[in-house]
Order: C-alpha cells, then structure tokens, then sequence
C-alpha cells in the first residue's frame, strides 16, 4: 500500500493537485495532517476534480502520531525533503510494499520531529536557480517517480 501524507499544507489549490496527482499514480490513500485543509471544500474539489470523493482520505491532528502509527504496521516512512540525508528520488528503491511519502509546508517543508523520524529523505535534483519546487508540483515528479520504479 502506498500513502501520502499532506504535512500542514495551507493552500487548499496545493491540497486539490496533490488528491488529483495521487490518484492518478495509482496511490491508495491520502493523509491530510495538522491544519491542512480537508474536503468538502470548493477549492479543493475545483483543482481534484472530485478525486477526494473516491480516494480514500484521512484527517489526523498529529503527523508524528500518525507515523508512529504507519511505522507499526511496517510502513517505510519516507520524506520528501532536501537534508543532508537525502537521496536523489529518480536514483532509489524501496524496500517493501507498504510505504508512506510525507510532503510538507510550503514554506518550511517537513518538520524536523517528522524528519527524524523517516528512515529515508528523498529529493528532487534541481538544476536553476532555484532550489524548490511548489508542493503539488514536487509531490507530482515524486508520486509518479516511486510508483514507476
């Protein structure tokens, strides 16, 4: 099974492409932690286009509990998240089926209590100027990158 959980994503357009992009993955299930936003919301539907109505989804107060959680049922807890562990994503391999992708705030990315707790942190190499990409868009390149490999 393979899950992605939504770490405290404010823009509910960002939540919307992630339901969208997950879905067409192929991925089973989405985790909407902390403040993000959850369906039914017009925002998030206008950008998923009504895949939040047949992916199944969750709302969890606590990312770290939630993990703890996945971790115990013997889910590979991954990160996407530029650190000094990370691993270029196009270059890995997973060790199982069950495995759950964390993407995190726009702006500050995944919590340093989250990061800790990953055995692994993925990145996406960038080659500009720039050094990140928007969150859907990243979460996107990783969904689609670990579910082809």
């Amino acid at each position: 099974m393979k899950v992605v959980i939504l770490e405290n994503i404010r823009s509910l357009h960002n939540v919307g492409a992630i339901f969208r992009t997950a879905d067409g993955a192929g991925w089973d299930k989405v985790y909407l932690t902390g403040y993000t936003g959850c369906p039914p919301d017009r925002r998030i539907e206008k950008v998923s286009l009504g895949a939040e109505e047949f992916l199944p989804w969750e709302h969890v107060d606590s990312a770290i509990k939630l993990c703890e959680q996945l971790k115990k049922e013997g889910f590979e807890i991954i990160a996407l998240e530029q650190s000094d562990r990370s691993e270029n994503i196009f270059e890995a391999s997973y060790r199982g089926e069950n495995l759950a992708l964390i993407v995190g705030n726009e702006v500050d990315g995944v919590s340093a209590e989250i990061l800790q707790m990953c055995e692994r942190h993925f990145e996406i190499p960038m080659y500009g100027k720039k050094t990140s990409l928007n969150v859907s868009v990243a979460a996107g390149i990783a969904l689609f990158a670990i579910r082809h490999q």
